[in-house]
């Protein structure tokens, strides 16, 4: 009797050992999973804040006016994407874990690098497009208060000179919308993908997502005085070489938050060298690449 393989028999199909495709499916799946979640509905909250901002005379002058919008439009967009990176990740594993849909994934040939990696892509994707509608949001406030102030000047021309007019339209055009801006709203995001890397290394091991949230926020605050406090330390130990070895591994461990501060000179105006802003890129990438491996370390460990 012929023991070969029937015709009708195909082969057993090969699994690639990592697959793009299964990790863009539990990206979009995230992305589907939080907007279910409503988590959009933070930017209802974000338009009202620049409504009431926009709309509140507390500056003595037009120029004042728009740097003061300026400073809380992007203060509070950098504000909501943090706390929405913190929030959202801190609750898609244990969720998961919750609803059993962890299980599935697993049991099917799904890495759990390339899970990690889905999920932490699907919450970019979601921070990126909450950041492109706040920016939006930021640029029409600032742009209709700009063009009311520039109308409001030509309107005095009966009692000023038109020198003393289009210096005030200066003032009021440099204080204003700048193209520049949209790397302020880049910086949160690269901030905001670093947040996200460590809230997802702690949901690994964390018992709780409250426990997550909050340890994550501890983290991003320690990370904001990240230089002050390592000086303060060198200082009162003496520099020994024991304590530079632990505050290196801190300084992995503990991203520094203060590295995208560059985005406050942005809003007041200054100018920014593309260096930087590839320089910040390449240091967001690092920081992802250090948690998601501790992360894959600890979700190894894990049996589901």
């Amino acid at each position: 009797m012929n023991e070969s393989a029937s015709p009708l028999q195909s082969p057993a199909r090969r699994v690639a050992a990592f697959s793009l495709s299964r990790i863009s499916t539990i990206a979009m799946s995230t992305v589907t999973q939080l907007v279910r979640m409503k988590t959009f509905y933070f930017l209802l909250a974000f338009a009202l804040l620049l409504f009431a901002v926009g709309n509140f005379n507390f500056a003595s002058s037009p120029a004042q006016a728009l740097s003061t919008l300026k400073k809380v439009s992007f203060g509070a967009m950098d504000l909501f994407a943090w706390l929405f990176a913190i929030v959202a990740t801190a609750l898609l594993i244990p969720r998961d874990i919750e609803d059993r849909t962890l299980y599935t994934i697993l049991s099917k040939p799904v890495r759990r690098i390339e899970y990690l990696l889905g999920k932490l892509g699907g919450v970019l994707i979601v921070i990126a497009i909450s950041l492109a509608v706040m920016f939006v949001i930021c640029s029409f406030m600032i742009i209709w208060q700009q063009l009311g102030y520039i109308a409001a000047e030509y309107d005095t021309r009966d009692i000023r000179t038109e020198q003393e007019i289009l210096a005030s339209v200066t003032l009021i055009e440099n204080a204003g919308f700048r193209g520049e801006l949209i790397y302020a709203a880049y910086a949160s995001f690269l901030k905001s993908a670093v947040v996200a890397s460590v809230t997802i290394l702690l949901s690994t091991f964390a018992s709780s997502s409250l426990f997550t949230i909050i340890i994550s926020i501890l983290v991003f605050l320690v990370g904001h005085a990240h230089t002050m406090a390592t000086n303060f330390w060198l200082q009162e130990t003496d520099n020994s070489l024991v304590v530079q070895m632990v505050l290196k591994v801190v300084k992995i461990l503990i991203p520094n938050f203060q590295l995208f501060s560059f985005s406050e000179g942005i809003v007041q105006g200054a100018s920014v060298a593309s260096g930087v802003l590839l320089q910040m890129s390449g240091i967001t990438a690092a920081y992802l690449f250090v948690f998601l491996l501790i992360s894959l370390i600890s979700f190894g460990d894990k049996e589901f």
